[in-house]
């Protein structure tokens, strides 16, 4: 037992250490059909408080040129250690 906590420890430090997590999933969909258009907004954040993060829908959509929204992904990326978090919306839609 004390050598699968160690192994499972040594695992999550490497990977905080040197790694970086990535979490894609949908926020929302209407039931507007699926467009062409594709508007992305990002943002980074160091250290949680340092950087702009304008990663929202309204920004996603205007990015696209899109006034129908379709669906909404949204992705969240931490960095090394987690000094930095980056955020993107991607908005379907006509």
């Amino acid at each position: 037992m004390r050598k699968c906590i160690a192994v499972m420890a040594l695992v999550a430090v490497c990977f905080l250490a040197f790694g970086c997590a990535s979490i894609t999933g949908p926020v929302t969909a209407t039931t507007n059909p699926v467009g062409s258009k594709v508007g992305q907004a990002s943002g980074k954040i160091w250290l949680g408080v340092f950087g702009r993060a304008d990663a929202g829908i309204q920004a996603a959509a205007k990015n696209g040129g899109i006034t129908n929204i379709s669906t909404v992904d949204f992705t969240q990326k931490l960095g090394i250690l987690g000094l930095w978090v980056e955020y993107e919306a991607t908005v379907t839609g006509e």
